[in-house]
């Protein structure tokens, strides 16, 4: 009996310890990542359930998730709006990874915004988003080259052509400032005023446009505002990434030139007319000794390698990305090239089930060979210089590269007296060194179940350093001085911190989120630069200062700006139908006056998901319809510090016979100087038919930016101020437009899928205000052209209107036609002007407004195709509309550099009077005429792509995820009736590129780096 009970007692005992192990095996945890399997992009806020239960989790900002389920024998059935339902069965495994495919019965993905992310069903404001693949379709530098012709309402030029690390500017909407920069305003990961990463490290980019969306970054919303989210990791096996491209560059097209012999007969002719205007004996013209092709020499094949390895990971308390690129580019003239490394990582950190750490790194340095480009014509490489472009079509095609004992030619035979553009390209020194490092860390704590706290700190240091040598090898620049050599640098610092709170909640039909906080930020910016003359060698270039017999003058600057704000949101959502955002943000900025040190910017939009009602809710056709109305006040601080302040500047002056440093007044005080406001509204349509296979987006805008800051406010001169730029508010300019954003899936099945992508923006802009209504010239053409206007902004006109005398076509002698006259001393063969003050003679009274830089409208349109393992996209980017000022063709028919065949052949001699060019050496004088305007309307096949993946059951053999290669060309052909090398122009005149002078100074030509015309090979290896 006693056995019998123990026996009992120890079944028992099993049993319960076996019941007590299988209740203890039922319960794990669940983690893992939710993607798009389009393009591998996490998503936030996807529905994690336990099938059959009310079990469930969503997941985070980053798209991983943790869920606790009982047993293995469960099925986990991830939802998510725009995207199709999928059940997964767990199994053994701790963590289920998933990747989502489009619905496109309800595609509607989310989007970020400022300080968070929302449905884009949801979003009120006007935000245009760019897939990460149409950001790496092609080889860039940066992810701004990318964005051309990819989201409406946004313009992007490189500031000099395919110069390899040219700058880029970006305009959303048109100009909203005139003396204020009108770059948009970049935001990397939360970094306000960050720099552009790789295109490669881009998660997600959203450009915001109106008030509605910009307004929660107050003062410097007015330009518009790139979101950009840079890759993350998450959690499962570690993930290695390949991206390797190579591409082989050439000039996308050139000047029709004439050679040695055509040239001699050509200035003999210029010699002999020019004498029928003067009544001298025509000068005999000698032709030299040589026949050179100046374009062939400075330009050849040039090249780009883009290289970047990633890592990427984690488990369910940490993840991680770190990414490493490389990337070089030999320019397509010789001597010019761009070299940068760079490395990004990405670590978040679950510390506990409320707190989140995050941190994010970024490095680059950048080295860029630069050759003299933009002609200034006012010591563009030294005193008597210009730059290797112009050169080329200058100097004398008879003359040789090199004398009889091997220096280089400096003998033009006509016009001024330059170095040879080969010399220039060759032996001057530009070296510009750039260093990038960012780093930013934040913290996430879930105080309460629906109240979010977050806390961000970060600090970037960009250091450029640009050094330029002129050796004494140029005869014409530096041989006199013996050397020129030159050192500048600059510092600039920012730290930003940032505090809020974000509160999320269902209040019965609808859900409510709050937004509160408030942020520092510090920019400082250290420079100095020195040069000097007269060396023994040219050995050193710019090192070897101290060795230097003529120092000149240094320089060296500080300043620091400060921003502190606080800001709100509200968006509240009532039965999916109706919507509500308000946003408000008061900005402290210390560059401005003591009077105007705070401005409060606010906004609300409302939205109508016309689609949700009742009565079409259930429509085959409508399967989306939401209406938007937006209204806010954004800002642009966006100038120099200390332009409030009474200031000195200084000066050398002479005392007894003695240099001596002086100071002289340079501004008076403005104590009420403040920054530019533009009130901007907005009114949307978002259209989505037969379940969503066409959506379309229509945006109307209109944009009054007052308070323009403008300078040259009419101080008279007697009152001894040095600055002729004081800068006041006074002006307003108007920019009103509209959007059209289409996409249609053409055909989607199993093995086949087109889609069509098209954009579509036009802006109309008007001055409506100036300093007294008076007419502001100003200049963009080179100083040796002797003229000092050539565009005006002119009360009610378009800004940047081209300025000068109205063609009329060729003088063919006797009687001038009404209404016109020549140039003194006109001739049979001359060109007519119009008479506009009807004073029988051409004089500065008669010049006018001749032509408009401005586009009617810009678009790019996409089709992309895929058949089973092969895909190809086609891009096509345009504009229409918009006049180019060819300042290229006002130096060529000019008579004193080299010309193109076409003029050449076509002008007027007494044999060949049915024609409207001018005769050759006419008595013109680079004239500012519409003669030279032309329509800079194109269209240019931007990219097109071939690629083939590589199928799937090739690469799980090889061990690998996923082999892709592609073929790619960029910039084949364009379609434009300009006569210039290139209709994406990019001049800014005699201060060089210059952002501020690109609000006012459009449309120009004369100089600028050649387009560059390429082939792509890539290869991408996911391990």
């Amino acid at each position: 009996m006693k056995q019998t009970k123990n026996l009992k007692k120890t079944l028992l005992l099993v049993i319960g310890f076996c019941f007590a192990l299988n209740i203890n095996a039922q319960q794990k945890t669940i983690t893992g990542a939710v993607t798009a399997e389009a393009d591998g992009t996490t998503l936030p806020g996807v529905n994690v359930i336990v099938k059959g239960t009310s079990n469930g989790a969503s997941t985070d900002f980053d798209g991983n998730y943790s869920l606790n389920v009982n047993g293995n024998a469960v099925i986990l059935v991830f939802s998510y709006i725009g995207y199709a339902t999928k059940e997964i069965a767990v199994g053994n495994s701790n963590t289920v990874n998933v990747a989502l495919v489009e619905d496109l019965a309800s595609l509607d993905e989310v989007v970020v915004v400022g300080y968070g992310a929302r449905r884009k069903s949801d979003i009120t404001g006007a935000v245009s988003s760019v897939k990460a693949d149409e950001l790496t379709a092609f080889p860039v530098l940066d992810a701004e080259q990318a964005l051309q012709g990819r989201a409406a309402g946004v313009v992007v030029q490189s500031n000099n052509g395919g110069e390899p690390g040219a700058p880029i500017n970006i305009k959303i909407r048109g100009n909203t400032s005139i003396s204020a920069n009108s770059s948009p305003l970049i935001v990397v990961d939360g970094f306000v005023g960050a720099s552009m990463p790789q295109a490669n490290d881009i998660q997600s980019l959203e450009v915001l446009k109106d008030a509605s969306a910009t307004a929660i970054y107050g003062s410097r919303g007015s330009n518009g505002v790139i979101l950009v989210t840079t890759k993350k990791g998450r959690s499962g096996k570690m993930v290695i990434e390949l991206n390797s491209t190579y591409a082989v560059n050439n000039i996308a097209n050139r000047l029709d030139l004439l050679n040695a012999n055509e040239f001699a007969n050509y200035q003999q002719e210029v010699n002999n007319n020019t004498a029928l205007t003067t009544g001298e004996v025509p000068a005999t013209y000698t032709q030299g000794s040589g026949n050179t092709d100046w374009q062939d020499l400075i330009y050849r094949s040039g090249n780009t390698a883009n290289h970047q390895l990633s890592f990427s990971g984690g488990s369910d308390k940490m993840n991680f990305y770190a990414s490493g690129n490389y990337f070089k580019q030999d320019g397509i003239i010789v001597n010019s090239g761009f070299e940068r490394a760079t490395f990004l990582s990405n670590i978040d950190a679950q510390v506990t089930d409320k707190l989140k750490f995050g941190l994010n790194l970024f490095g680059s340095r950048g080295t860029k060979n630069g050759v003299a480009t933009q002609s200034t014509g006012d010591n563009g490489v030294g005193a008597g210089g210009d730059d290797v472009i112009s050169l080329a079509m200058r100097y004398a095609p008879d003359q040789p590269l090199r004398n009889a004992d091997g220096s280089y030619n400096s003998g033009n035979t006509i016009g001024d007296l330059v170095d040879n553009p080969y010399a220039v390209a060759t032996e001057r020194v530009d070296e510009t060194k750039s260093d990038i490092f960012r780093a930013n860390f934040y913290a996430n704590y879930d105080i309460l179940e629906n109240l979010t706290f977050k806390t961000t700190f970060g600090m970037s240091t960009e250091n450029e350093t640009q050094g330029t040598y002129n050796p004494s090898t140029l005869e014409v620049t530096a041989s006199a001085v013996g050397g020129r050599a030159s050192v500048t640098n600059a510092k600039r610092t920012n730290v930003l911190n940032e505090n809020y709170l974000t509160y999320t909640n269902e209040i019965g039909k609808g859900n409510l989120t709050l937004l509160g906080g408030v942020s520092y930020q510090k920019i400082t910016t250290e420079a100095f630069s020195a040069a000097g003359t007269g060396f023994l060698s040219d050995s050193f270039s710019f090192y070897a200062l101290g060795d230097a017999t003529g120092l000149l003058q240094p320089d060296s600057s500080l300043s620091e700006v400060e921003i502190q704000s606080q800001f709100g949101r509200v968006n509240y959502d009532y039965d999916d139908k109706y919507l509500l955002t308000a946003t408000v943000r008061r900005d402290g900025a210390s560059n401005f006056a003591a009077n105007n040190k705070y401005a409060i910017f606010p906004s609300g939009a409302i939205g109508w998901k016309v689609s949700n009602e009742d009565f079409l809710k259930d429509s085959e056709t409508v399967s989306n319809l939401k209406l938007r109305v937006s209204y806010g006040v954004t800002g642009n601080p966006s100038i120099s510090p200390y332009q409030s302040l009474a200031r000195f500047a200084s000066l050398y002056a002479a005392s007894n016979g003695e240099t001596v440093n002086a100071i002289t007044p340079d501004q008076p005080a403005n104590p009420d100087l403040k920054w530019e406001s533009s009130y901007q509204t907005n009114i949307g349509i978002d259209l989505g038919l037969y379940n969503n296979k066409v959506t379309l987006s229509l945006d109307y805008y209109n944009i009054d930016t007052k308070d323009l800051i403008l300078g040259n406010n009419g101080i008279p001169e007697y009152f001894g101020f040095a600055n002729d730029e004081i800068l006041t508010n006074l002006g307003q300019i108007n920019n009103k437009g509209f959007e059209i954003s289409l996409n249609t899936r053409n055909i989607t099945n199993d093995n086949f899928r087109w889609t069509t992508d098209f954009n579509l923006s036009a802006n109309k802009n008007e001055v409506v205000a100036l300093i007294n209504d008076a007419d502001l010239f100003d200049d963009a053409s080179p100083s040796y052209f002797s003229h000092d206007r050539t565009h005006v902004l002119r009360v009610g006109e378009e800004v940047g209107l081209f300025y000068g005398y109205e063609y009329a076509g060729v003088y063919q002698g006797g009687a001038l036609p009404a209404g016109t006259a020549t140039q003194p001393n006109g001739l049979p063969g001359d060109p007519l002007f119009k008479d506009v003050d009807e004073s029988g003679d051409i004089t500065e009274d008669d010049r006018t407004t001749i032509g408009n830089p401005n586009a009617d409208y810009t678009f790019g349109i996409t089709n992309s195709f895929s058949y089973k393992d092969f895909d190809l996209s086609i891009f096509f980017q345009g504009s229409q509309g918009g006049d180019i000022f060819n300042l290229t063709n006002v130096q060529l028919n000019n008579g004193d550099a080299n010309t193109t065949r076409d003029y050449y052949n076509n002008a007027w001699t007494p044999t060949n009077t049915n024609t409207n060019t001018p005769r050759v050496g006419n008595n013109s004088n680079r004239e500012i005429s519409s003669r030279f305007v032309e329509d800079g309307s194109y269209i240019r096949l931007k990219n097109i792509a071939l690629g083939y993946n590589l199928p799937s059951d090739i690469t799980e053999k090889l061990g690998l995820q996923r082999v892709r290669f592609s073929v790619s060309a960029q910039n084949l052909l364009t379609f434009t009736k300009y006569s210039g090398l290139d209709p994406e122009v990019s001049y800014f005149g005699g201060s060089g590129v210059n952002d501020v002078k690109a609000n006012t100074a459009q449309g120009f030509d004369f100089g600028n780096y050649p387009t560059v015309k390429s082939v792509n090979f890539s290869l991408n290896v996911k391990f």
